[in-house]
């Protein structure tokens, strides 16, 4: 008798805390008609480097990786994962000041504004 090894789902490359999880499902509740989710990427900008980037999504890329939350897809594009793998990513309001933050053990450095970060 031959038997398969079972395949271990693979952890996502980004831990999302509830109140990031919250602020998709609104995102997702104000989204374009078209939109099928939010991607989070890493575009090279700023004076560290690397930035985060949040916006819609209106078209899948099987190459991203894909974290089904309860509001909506969230994705990670397959450029940046090796950037935030091991990473949290938290939705933060204040009186002045309101957005996602990270905490990303990949980066090396960032620059005085927290804007860009660098690894």
């Amino acid at each position: 008798m031959t038997t398969t090894p079972a395949t271990r789902q693979r952890p996502a490359a980004v831990i999302l805390t509830p109140s990031a999880e919250a602020r998709i499902a609104a995102l997702m509740a104000s989204a374009p008609a078209d939109a099928i989710g939010v991607k989070l990427s890493t575009p090279r900008r700023g004076c560290s480097g690397l930035a985060y980037s949040v916006d819609y999504v209106t078209a899948e890329n099987p190459m991203d990786e894909k974290i089904q939350t309860p509001g909506g897809t969230f994705y990670i594009d397959s450029a940046s994962v090796l950037y935030l793998i091991g990473s949290t990513m938290d939705w933060q309001e204040d009186d002045f000041t309101a957005g996602f933050v990270f905490q990303n053990p990949n980066a090396k450095g960032s620059c005085g504004c927290g804007e860009s970060f660098t690894v």
